[in-house]
């Protein structure tokens, strides 16, 4: 079987679980509403309160987006799965899942490392804060977080496009890129180079920022009185948590990458790989909407207002 063969992709992850798929369905599909909803709720509150429009709510609602885009481009073709028997999917549209799923995942780093630089200015140089972050600032920090990704994204997708391929079983309930790469008849030596590079680029050098950022903040809160601990505990909290569930669920996806799947529970083995797509969009709305009073006091208002329309 050669690259011009393979029309379809065979998702093989997928277990036979019989009626069980419509429990299974109605549950995921109540997720996906969950996640559209908080995430809609959270941008909805941002863009109409304008004492929200400082960078760092800016930065929450960008996450929001990034979350629905992401859920658009999963769910709707995996609750499609839970109903079907059979588990193909187009060459087209396979590529083009893993366009979305992996600029999502890129995206949601370079996000989250730029929320880590707003945090640190704040803490740590407050009194140029309004300097270094400036509407300008944000926008091009904004900018680079979705247009860098694209790019490097794109040049990985090219190379697993032009590869020859030898079979047509994805290992997954997704497509991916290394899993296809496994399937290639040739030699995939640059695909692991660049694979490799974009790694540390996408994943690695994020990760140090991060930790370097809070390591200065943690030093500055040493040195600093409790209540300025407490107000730093409180706006640096949620974005712990969130990056701190984002990089546990991408290392679970890479660790399967990069295992015989086979000898693993499939449920656990299908669980490990959704949850970056799952779990970070579905608790992130959920902690800054609970932990930030800013944004908690607006949702609270919101949901007031809204429900006497709700009882007519």
């Amino acid at each position: 079987m050669d690259n011009d063969s393979v029309f379809h992709f065979n998702l093989t992850m997928f277990m036979p679980i019989g009626s069980y798929r419509y429990p299974a369905f109605l549950a995921c599909f109540l997720l996906f509403l969950i996640i559209i909803s908080a995430n809609l709720l959270i941008i909805l509150v941002i863009l109409r309160e304008r004492t929200l429009h400082e960078p760092m709510y800016i930065f929450i609602a960008f996450l929001s987006v990034n979350s629905l885009y992401s859920s658009a481009g999963f769910f709707p073709r995996f609750l499609m799965d839970l109903l079907s028997d059979t588990h193909l999917i187009s060459r087209p549209a396979c590529f083009t899942q893993i366009y979305i799923i992996y600029t999502y995942g890129s995206y949601e780093m370079t996000i989250l490392s730029i929320m880590a630089y707003d945090r640190y200015v704040a803490v740590c140089e407050p009194l140029h804060y309004h300097r270094k972050v400036t509407p300008n600032t944000v926008g091009k920090l904004v900018a680079f977080a979705f247009i860098y990704p694209a790019f490097y994204i794109a040049i990985c997708l090219y190379l697993t496009i032009r590869l020859p391929l030898c079979g047509n079983k994805i290992q997954k309930v997704y497509c991916a890129i290394w899993n296809i790469a496994k399937l290639s008849c040739v030699s995939t030596v640059i695909n692991n180079i660049v694979g490799l590079l974009v790694t540390v680029i996408a994943i690695i050098l994020p990760l140090i920022f991060v930790l370097y950022t809070y390591l200065r903040i943690i030093i500055v809160c040493r040195r600093s009185s409790s209540e300025f601990k407490s107000k730093v505990f409180q706006t640096c909290l949620p974005h712990t948590i969130s990056f701190a569930t984002y990089s546990v669920a991408v290392f679970c996806d890479i660790a399967l990458s990069r295992i015989d799947v086979e000898k693993l529970n499939t449920l656990l083995a299908t669980i490990l790989s959704i949850e970056f797509l799952v779990i970070p969009p579905f608790i992130n709305p959920l902690i800054y909407g609970l932990k930030l009073p800013e944004i908690r006091r607006h949702i609270f208002r919101m949901v007031t207002f809204l429900k006497p329309f709700s009882m007519a």
